[in-house]
């Protein structure tokens, strides 16, 4: 008997129908002998609906309380998905993320889940029943319901599937697996068969939308394979694994990445000198913001510049935060810009082989897109651009990487 953990997003319990098929998806699994644990989404755009209200309501609602609206959204779905089992036959228990024993850290919007006592979801599956537990969600040590930020079902799946020690974690949701581009901008992207958990862990880093990169990294650090499908056909999916391949591939770029949510912050007129960056940084970090493309100019007469990007969501608290620092350490000014994109080629291998990085610069210069910025992996290349130019910035990488062939 297999244990496997699934999960469902939002648009595969949009409503009362699609419902009944995740049933009849979940009760095919257990007839087939394995112990079965799903996680759920709230139904389709019910975590927007509910901050719209909260916002009418309150402008700038407390964050301990919008993470207790938001949770009631998978409390809705894993009720409905228990009754839909219980209908077909089948045993079935709704279990919220504090019931499940997901404790995390106190920081609302965002918490990281700090352990799993999955001693409740065992005793339930020996008395087999098929669990399904609320995603996106956990208990503080306060106490306090949290939860986990976009994604954040996806991260619950593979964290209890590592914690259940689960034979495979499957991920469903409205696309068919992990393909080689958006295949919204790209119709002709392919769909990658496999991926490893370095370059999927990048593609999902950097824009990629189907996986959250958290619930990547857990994958990797506890060896949890993960099955990414639709939840609508049988078509076959990807898998996300740690095996090596024995494939000498004629391309080692497996596929293109996109981010339109990145705002771009730059401090001109910094001293260049000891401890400025440490500054700078910490309160953000301290405060949860997320940085990265950090870039500094070299330094002339000991003062540089100095960029760095962040969510297009947290440049406001981004700005609050630095603007007094920028004070504090003399610099000139402090200059922000919300509309930009981030754009990158990913595959293991691509640093060691040459002509990758110039073959992507060429391509974005034949579109007419201006580079501002340029970071990079050891399985990455990443380019900052404007924001209106990445459907173009896409599909013209796809089309120099020649990414549409299949893999040789």
């Amino acid at each position: 008997m297999a244990r496997i953990v699934q999960k469902y997003g939002g648009s595969s319990v949009a409503d009362a129908e699609r419902i009944k098929n995740v049933a009849r998806r979940i009760a095919r699994a257990r007839d087939q002998g394995n112990e079965v644990v799903v996680v759920v989404s709230a139904m389709g755009k019910t975590p927007d609906q509910l901050i719209a209200l909260a916002r009418q309501v309150n402008p700038s609602p407390k964050e301990r309380e919008l993470d207790l609206l938001l949770s009631t959204g998978e409390m809705v779905s894993i009720a409905l998905v228990a009754m839909a089992l219980d209908a077909l036959g089948y045993q079935a228990i709704s279990l919220t993320g504090a019931q499940a024993g997901i404790r995390t850290d106190s920081l609302y919007s965002r918490a990281r889940i700090l352990d799993i006592g999955p001693e409740r979801v065992l005793q339930e599956l020996r008395d087999g029943k098929i669990v399904i537990v609320a995603g996106f969600q956990g208990i503080s040590e306060e106490m306090d319901i949290t939860t986990l930020g976009r994604g954040g079902s996806d991260t619950t799946a593979v964290a209890l599937a590592a914690a259940l020690r689960a034979d495979r974690c499957e991920i469903y949701t409205d696309v068919e697996g992990i393909y080689t581009a958006d295949p919204r901008l790209v119709p002709e992207a392919r769909k990658l068969p496999e991926i490893h958990y370095e370059e999927m862990l990048e593609l999902a880093s950097w824009g990629a939308k189907v996986m959250h990169n958290r619930s990547v990294e857990l994958g990797a650090v506890y060896e949890v394979p993960i099955w990414v499908a639709s939840s609508f056909t049988d078509a076959p999916g990807t898998l996300i694994h740690g095996g090596a391949s024995i494939m000498e591939v004629r391309n080692k770029v497996r596929g293109i990445a996109h981010d339109r949510n990145v705002a771009k912050i730059t401090v001109v007129g910094v001293p260049d000198r000891p401890g400025i960056a440490a500054t700078l940084f910490e309160p953000l970090a301290e405060a949860g913001v997320s940085v990265d493309c950090i870039v500094q100019n070299a330094s002339l007469n000991n003062i540089t510049d100095l960029t760095f990007t962040v969510a297009r969501a947290d440049l406001e608290r981004a700005m609050h935060l630095v603007e007094p620092v920028v004070q504090r350490i003399n610099a000139v000014r402090c200059a922000a810009d919300p509309n930009f994109a981030k754009v990158s080629i990913v595959g293991t291998g691509i640093q060691n082989a040459p002509g990758y990085a110039a073959r992507m610069f060429r391509a974005l210069f034949e579109a007419g897109i201006n580079i501002e910025l340029i970071t990079t992996s050891e399985i990455r290349i990443t380019c900052l651009i404007r924001d209106d130019a990445v459907d173009q910035a896409v599909q013209a990488l796809h089309r120099a990487f020649e990414l549409e062939r299949p893999e040789e």
